[in-house]
């Protein structure tokens, strides 16, 4: 028990006052002579014993009838908080992505724990609240009762330690109140595990909601598994969680019309069956969406993508030497390929390319240098294969605007191409594994050169660069000729040169995520002063972009927020269309277990947390009754005084 006003009970210590009084018994009886002496005696020791009794009881009411009136203005109360005064400060964290989508005992998960919010505290008490994607400071929960009930999903998730560094940021500065912190989630293992929480001053509270069921079927990812001249082949993979033995129906729409349907039965065995195969024409753009019916999450039920009418790349070639294997390899389907020799080069042809390769020019003239270099400021790549002829000094020259290694004297040499860069951008996702044991293309004489290793694409056995770029330039530091080397007859040769065209122009990809840096390139020549923009049917904003002589760059990263297709227009024109799609993070229903956290309260529903908070900063406050207690002891004793003789 505790009292509000404690330095009230010193007054107990006037209770002394009666008990003293009685002990000195103030009021003394008066001998009176009588005759009877012996029958005297007898009443006398009666009398005497009879008000002795009724004195005692009179003064037990009277101080316990005092005391009570003491403790009744002294406030007394039962409460786990040290303080009277002590105030309450709550910080919910609610967990709005799209795990929660998941259907619990009554709806989804995120629609039950705003319920309880919303039902178990007062309407007009004040808490801090926040989602992944907003936030409300000391503000009553009627104020933002409708911001909860609308409170839709979203992909862009908090960590979990990020939400509560957040979290803290709510509270205030008084470290005389209780801190009440709940953090409201399923708690997926697709996110780091919690670090351990330190700080004593909050007391957390961890809200973990468990869904009915963990199966769940969710659209991973579509891309083009086979293409010809008429028809493109689209493989759609199809992933799920816990156990589905049932059969998912998979839908493909060209913009809203239904175009085929195919069934999908789950087979553990065989995990590749999980795919299904659609074939459409290839001479026209499509704005796909795939759809499929799964009950558990929803936002991973669609997945758009777009295929645009192909854009082929401009490729210049400046020759001193055979330029077949090059015109094989960027063939006219996908690129439009001009060969020019060194004599004939017409410069003004440089700026409208994406891509100008240099085959074994044996001298590099300052005028070139000078429009290559503005040629890669306006967003051009360059490819440049010297001649066992070139002269090195003009070679550094341009080597220097780039930040690539000078050459140094030519070795006469033999050397294998052993080392391949795995993880460089120009390679990714061209070998299945890590090759080690094919037959490496060599090379007779090379240009020694100090290469940056982040810079090397391939390399020689003795560590010398082979190919090497720096940005959207690349070099080799051999010539390719029959002579020299047999690099063109290699496996290696068709894919590193063939990414090096498509990659002069980012012709973009089937469909991008949201909430991720996605740089896009758009093939147009605009007028100086026109913007790009996106749009879609509820919003238009102007992304980053730079603008070049034959193409806009664009970035998208925080727009748009919503999946679907979106517009790239130049004013009123569409020059192309992008398809966005949510992170399919979320889908592997598995998460994590919170046991093992120290100094954290867990607990299953929102409103046991939110009763365990409540009940532990309720006060029983018990003056009302003593004023009770009070009145009794004076009725008693007003009974003792009148009916006691």
């Amino acid at each position: 028990m505790q009292f509000k006003h404690p330095e009230i009970l010193y007054a107990l210590l006037l209770l002394v006052i009666p008990i003293i009084i009685h002990l000195f018994q103030l009021r003394r009886f008066k001998k009176v002579a009588f005759t009877n002496v012996q029958f005297l005696k007898r009443i006398n020791l009666q009398t005497r014993k009879s008000s002795q009794l009724k004195k005692w009881l009179t003064l037990l009411t009277r101080l316990l009838l005092f005391m009570c009136i003491i403790l009744a203005f002294a406030q007394p109360y039962f409460s786990e908080k040290d303080s009277f005064s002590t105030t309450n400060e709550t910080v919910i964290y609610l967990d709005n992505s799209f795990s929660m989508q998941a259907n619990g005992d009554y709806g989804t998960l995120l629609n039950r724990a705003v319920q309880d919010i919303l039902e178990r505290f007062d309407s007009n008490e004040n808490v801090s609240l926040y989602t992944n994607n907003s936030s409300f400071k000391n503000i009553t929960l009627k104020a933002i009762s409708n911001d909860l009930i609308d409170l839709g999903y979203t992909s862009n998730q908090l960590s979990y330690d990020a939400a509560i560094l957040k979290g803290r940021d709510l509270f205030s500065n008084d470290k005389s109140s209780v801190k009440n912190f709940i953090l409201i989630s399923d708690f997926q293992q697709q996110q780091a595990p919690f670090g351990q929480v330190q700080d004593s001053s909050l007391q957390l509270t961890l809200v973990k909601l468990k869904p009915n069921t963990v199966n769940n079927s969710v659209i991973d990812s579509v891309y083009i598994s086979k293409s010809t001249i008429e028809n493109i082949e689209l493989t759609v993979d199809i992933d799920y969680s816990g156990k589905n033995e049932e059969t998912i129906s998979v839908s493909l729409f060209n913009d809203d019309k239904l175009i085929a349907k195919s069934a999908l039965d789950f087979d553990k065995s065989r995990p590749s069956s999980n795919e299904v195969v659609f074939t459409i024409p290839a001479e026209k753009a499509f704005n796909g969406k795939l759809s499929i019916d799964d009950v558990s999450l929803q936002y991973d039920n669609e997945l758009y993508f777009n295929i645009a009418e192909k854009e082929k790349i401009n490729v210049l070639s400046i020759n001193q030497t055979d330029d077949t294997f090059l015109a094989k390899l960027y063939s006219e389907d996908e690129f439009n390929y001009t060969s020019s020799t060194f004599d004939q080069l017409n410069y003004n042809q440089i700026s409208n390319q994406n891509l100008v390769i240099l085959n074994e020019l044996e001298n590099l003239p300052n005028s070139l240098n000078n429009a290559l270099l503005k040629f890669t400021e306006d967003g051009g790549s360059v490819l440049i294969i010297p001649s066992n002829k070139s002269e090195i000094s003009t070679y550094n020259q341009l080597f220097s605007n780039y930040g690539l290694s000078a050459f140094n004297t030519p070795i006469t040499s033999e050397k294998k191409i052993t080392n391949i860069n795995f993880s460089h951008p120009l390679l990714a996702n061209v070998f299945d594994k890590r090759i080690t044991n094919f037959q490496y293309p060599k090379v007779n004489a090379f240009f020694s050169n100090s290469e940056n290793p982040t810079n090397s694409i391939l390399s020689l056995e003795n560590n010398q660069s082979f190919l090497s770029g720096s940005g959207n330039v690349y070099r080799f530091s051999a010539a390719l000729n029959d002579n020299n080397s047999n690099f063109k007859n290699s496996p290696l040769i068709v894919p590193v040169l063939y990414n090096i065209g498509k990659q002069s122009l980012n012709m973009g990809s089937l469909y991008y995520y949201i909430n991720s840096k996605n740089v896009i390139d758009i093939p147009v020549t605009i007028a100086q002063d026109d913007i790009l923009s996106l749009e879609s049917a509820s919003a238009s904003v102007i992304p980053l972009q730079r603008t070049f002589t034959n193409k806009v760059e664009i970035v998208t990263d925080e727009y748009p927020t919503k999946a679907g297709i979106i517009n790239v227009k130049n004013k009123e024109e569409v020059l192309r269309r992008l398809s966005f799609n949510y992170d399919r993070s979320e889908s592997q229903l598995q998460y994590l277990n919170l046991e093992n956290i120290k100094n954290v309260r867990v607990s299953d529903s929102v409103a046991s947390a939110i009763d365990d908070i409540k009940s532990a900063s309720e006060v029983d406050e018990l003056w009302k009754w003593f004023v009770i207690f009070a009145l009794v002891f004076l009725i008693v004793e007003l009974l003792i005084l009148k009916f006691l003789k």
